[in-house]
């Protein structure tokens, strides 16, 4: 089954009260939460987790998002057309061939049409 992935964003403090409340809202396939802080503001994280797609109400800080498994990049459709447009002379071309080696271990996500890089650490992995 085809799964989705979400990111929810918490700041550290309420870090367990996040996670009861992916668990009661989702049915977390794979059984496992992966929480990244931001390296320039470590009270700032990102909880990140596949769910079943017949299972997803839009929730408040949660957002979905795609994966470049590869470099570990975490985006927003938006954030990417971004990118392409950035590297591609204004031009939004859905063939365009992103180097994701310039992102990695980044979360992009757009603020207002610009690009907001978040660089990322591995916090730790949560099994459920």
């Amino acid at each position: 089954m085809k799964t989705q992935l979400l990111c929810t964003f918490a700041h550290k403090k309420d870090l367990d009260l996040i996670v009861d409340y992916i668990i009661k809202s989702y049915t977390v396939a794979e059984k496992r939460l992966f929480v990244f802080s931001d390296e320039e503001s470590r009270q700032d994280l990102y909880i990140t987790y596949n769910i079943e797609p017949r299972n997803y109400t839009k929730t408040p800080n949660t957002i979905s998002i795609h994966r470049k498994k590869e470099t570990n990049t975490l985006y927003s459709v938006n954030a990417l057309n971004v990118v392409i447009r950035n590297a591609n002379n204004g031009m939004l071309d859905k063939s365009f061939m992103v180097d994701w080696s310039l992102y990695q271990n980044t979360l992009l996500l757009t603020n207002e049409e610009q690009l907001r890089r978040i660089n990322l650490d591995l916090m730790k992995r949560i099994d459920l």
